[in-house]
């Protein structure tokens, strides 16, 4: 991981980013290996190779890594979440932190307090075949249902809540002096509804994953059969998004 890092940084003073409107050199791409992942850049995405593992039934995450959160995620990826972070980068977005806890205040008055996540703001497709085989991009919002109180389908809060994800960026953890690990290449929390604090990409605000509190659901009416292999396109926007009020 640390030699990943030194790259990334090379790579910045190599040349220009996207994210100031500029090309990235292709020269330096086609060195950069990143499995599972293309930097499109007449999209300006990241777009992952994916498969659809899950078609009914309540979620958490909309991707994971494969061998780790299947039963509550739309998709699953075989790239490592660190590598699709290394790309995003690449196009000018810049990192943040998911949501923590943290200590404030001394002696009697000491208590913990719950940060939002910080982050770009990135939106997030899915391209699918259509039925003449075609590529097909459609929006997440027609992948997943938002319920509301009454346990039924909420359209327009799901479009609206759909439309921007931040890149949170995960965590490097280890002890001092050894080799750091991305925790979302541990944990395969690629991209989050609840809020587990490990994920890549998230929601900007806090969403806790009791299950009183699971509303979000898969809206198959769009989704190819189980197995199948679709693109997840990550595209960063323009400017860092603060987190909703």
């Amino acid at each position: 991981m640390k030699f990943l890092l030194y790259s990334i940084s090379s790579l910045f003073l190599a040349g220009p980013l996207l994210g100031d409107g500029t090309e990235i050199n292709q020269n330096t791409l086609e060195k950069l290996k990143l499995p599972g992942i293309r930097i499109n850049l007449e999209a300006k995405s990241v777009d992952v190779t994916s498969t659809v593992t899950l078609v009914e039934g309540s979620l958490e995450f909309i991707a994971c890594t494969k061998g780790t959160k299947e039963h509550e995620a739309i998709v699953t990826i075989e790239a490592k979440p660190s590598h699709i972070h290394t790309a995003l980068l690449l196009l000018g977005a810049k990192a943040g932190h998911p949501a923590i806890r943290k200590i404030i205040g001394e002696g009697d008055d000491q208590h913990w307090i719950d940060l939002p996540p910080k982050g770009s703001g990135v939106t997030i497709s899915l391209v699918i075949p259509n039925k003449d085989k075609q590529p097909n991009e459609l929006p997440l919002s027609d992948f997943v249902y938002r319920l509301d109180d009454a346990g039924n389908p909420d359209k327009d809060e799901t479009r609206k809540r759909l439309k921007v994800f931040l890149f949170a960026g995960s965590h490097l953890i280890g002890q001092e002096g050894t080799p750091k690990t991305y925790l979302a290449d541990q944990s395969g929390s690629v991209i989050s509804l609840s809020t587990f604090g490990d994920e890549l990409l998230c929601l900007p605000q806090i969403y806790g994953h009791e299950n009183h509190a699971l509303r979000w659901e898969v809206n198959p009416k769009h989704l190819p059969q189980v197995g199948t292999q679709v693109l997840l396109r990550i595209k960063p926007l323009k400017s860092s998004l603060p987190p909703e009020k």
